[in-house]
């Protein structure tokens, strides 16, 4: 039987995440009822310009007071796409106390804080969900979670940042500078203004300590992960590695130790053969290999950078 009471969403941040957010819960409403067994209402969105112009978004919703509409007692769930520490970090806590569970897009922040933000989480009896903070749409937390639960990861690798693939494969394909494919990266939209979380490899670095906290079901914080970004690669390294049946890739490597007893995760430039399924991952898409003792190898991909596949 479907609930008559509808479910109320408040949305925090309405960049370009956000804004498809709220695109997909207004144009898709009627298949989301139908999935979800009840009515979805947005709510509220939190912001911190209120003035600028936001293709589609209903301005009635538009608040600057983020705390309050997250402690307003009549949201369901709040989705988390301001990205950052704080003030994402007490947000997110609050709308705990305040009866609403929560789904997150903060890769940084889960990095950082997931074991917390989970025990706050499990206090007030209410979820945590961050697929969307690893791999763009690609379902690939819940399956390492639940799906390989009763079985043994061993190795997690994967290219987890849209830009950095597109560099390596503009390089790679055109024989292009970094500096040239950075700047057709950005004339894309693929690459920010500054691009160092990306090029430096923090954003993937973020996404690893993730992964193997999933993956290996112990704490792995952002500091715990080796990072190595790909400034330093250059039109020669991709030749040479052509040379000699391989491609660059940026990977981030998750891996337990022979004894079982540690773990590790780094983020660098790595050759890997063109026989491999990664050396075929192209663009802006990403993809996480998995290898596990009983189930095998599986490969997860899908889009990375970006927002919808049409924009």
């Amino acid at each position: 039987m479907m609930r008559t009471r509808p479910l109320k969403v408040a949305l925090l941040g309405c960049g370009v995440v956000g804004s498809e957010v709220a695109r997909i819960m207004t144009t898709h409403a009627d298949d989301l009822t139908a999935r979800i067994g009840a009515p979805i209402e947005l709510a509220g969105i939190a912001v911190r310009r209120p003035d600028r112009v936001r293709e589609g978004v209903p301005a009635e919703l538009i608040t600057t007071d983020a705390t309050a509409l997250v402690k307003r007692g009549d949201i369901d769930v709040v989705v988390e796409v301001i990205g950052g520490i704080e003030p994402a970090r007490t947000l997110i806590t609050t709308a705990f106390e305040h009866g609403a569970s929560v789904v997150s897009a903060n890769k940084a922040l889960l990095a950082e804080d997931g074991a917390a933000l989970h025990a706050a989480a499990e206090k007030q009896n209410a979820d945590l969900y961050y697929e969307a903070a690893v791999a763009g749409a690609i379902p690939l937390v819940r399956p390492l979670r639940e799906s390989l639960a009763g079985d043994k990861v061993n190795r997690v690798l994967g290219i987890v940042n849209g830009t950095t693939n597109f560099i390596l494969d503009r390089m790679d394909s055109s024989g292009a500078g970094y500096s040239e494919a950075l700047d057709e990266a950005t004339a894309l939209g693929y690459a920010e203004a500054d691009p160092t979380a990306d090029v430096e490899g923090f954003d993937a670095a973020a996404k690893a300590a993730i992964l193997a906290g999933i993956a290996f079901h112990t704490r792995v914080r952002l500091d715990d992960v080796h990072r190595e970004g790909l400034t330093e690669v250059t039109s020669a390294d991709i030749a040479s590695a052509k040379r000699m049946g391989c491609t660059v890739k940026l990977l981030a490597i998750c891996e337990r130790a022979a004894d079982g007893k540690s773990v590790t995760a780094r983020v660098h430039p790595a050759m890997i053969p063109l026989s491999h399924p990664l050396a075929s991952v192209r663009e802006a898409y990403n993809a996480v290999f998995v290898e596990a003792e009983a189930a095998g190898q599986l490969m997860f991909y899908g889009p990375g950078a970006g927002g919808s596949p049409t924009a």
